[in-house]
């Protein structure tokens, strides 16, 4: 397909009014602007609510023209993982993308999961958990959804990860933990996240709630993790101008500054030395929200010129 667009700064200012927040439990953030990519994939996927549907597109990244695109019933939206606007949902290997229903309350009895083949956008299944989650990662196979699991009606910063079979639809039991620290209760509120190249590792940044802040190092697929705990940051710093770049063997902590630590990638030590340059990827805000602008056009009866397009709807 392909389709050009006109008038798209008018398209642009008609998207708030339309736009529901992610499933995060605290500062929720939208993300019809921002969609979601990764490095093996020539597509940025949006979610945009339309009424009691959701219009999901797949947009080529060079040149923004529309690939695929679909209507599903009920809401859904791409989820966000940290403060910072990262986005997931999109597996490394480009074929699966999950969607999350915006979160309304704070608990929420039921979450609720659309997962769709990123190359066609059919529904391949949607499923309904019991309970308060938000989407966390993705293993690169697109077999494995790991999820935050809020553990405490009063306090959104407590939680527990978890995993879910995404073929049987159905939560792995137990926790994701560190084996170093299997008693210690997660707390804390996620700022930044980083992926690692392959899109095995999500390495996310934490505030501590109160405490140090940590990095949380997810192998989504070894279902295991691993804390790192941070030293009190310099002073004048605030972690939320911080964020995380993968170079190399290290994951950078950085400031506006400049890296404020390191950390082995392999060992998951503290260290001090920078390490060697390497090209960042694509990030997810970069380029326009061709597909963003596509939905609302659709909802609000702007004009768009269509060329050789077909539109298909599924529930």
């Amino acid at each position: 397909m392909r389709l050009h667009l006109l008038a798209a700064a008018a398209l642009m200012a008609a998207i708030a009014p339309v736009a529901h927040a992610d499933g995060l439990p605290v500062g929720n953030l939208d993300t019809t602007r921002t969609g979601v990519t990764v490095p093996a994939s020539s597509e940025r996927y949006y979610a945009i609510q339309d009424g009691g549907r959701t219009v999901v597109t797949s947009v080529y990244r060079d040149g923004g023209l529309l690939q695929e695109h679909v209507s599903l019933r009920g809401l859904f939206t791409i989820p966000a993982v940290a403060q910072d606007g990262t986005t997931t949902g999109l597996s490394a290997n480009g074929r699966t993308l999950v969607l999350v229903r915006p979160r309304l309350t704070y608990p929420q009895r039921h979450t609720r999961l659309a997962v769709l083949d990123a190359g066609s956008l059919r529904t391949r299944r949607t499923i309904t958990l019991r309970g308060d989650f938000s989407v966390d990662a993705i293993s690169p196979d697109g077999r494995s959804l790991y999820l935050i699991q809020y553990t405490s009606p009063r306090d959104p910063l407590a939680y527990a990860v978890r995993s879910l079979n995404l073929r049987a639809g159905r939560l792995d039991p137990g926790e994701i933990v560190d084996p170093r620290e299997r008693d210690e209760a997660m707390h804390g509120l996620p700022m930044a996240r980083a992926m690692s190249p392959d899109g095995r590792w999500a390495y996310t940044l934490y505030d501590g709630a109160g405490s140090n802040p940590f990095v949380h190092a997810l192998d989504t697929t070894g279902r295991t993790a691993r804390c790192i705990d941070l030293p009190a940051l310099p002073g004048g710093e605030d972690i939320a101008g911080l964020s995380l770049v993968v170079r190399g063997r290290a994951l950078q902590v950085r400031s506006g500054a400049g890296p404020i630590a390191f950390i082995d990638r392999r060992t998951f030590a503290l260290g001090s030395r920078p390490a060697a340059h390497a090209r960042p990827a694509d990030t997810p805000g970069s380029g326009f929200p061709w597909a963003v602008a596509i939905a609302v056009a659709a909802a609000g009866g702007i004009a768009v010129l269509f060329v050789g397009t077909r539109r298909r709807f599924a529930t």
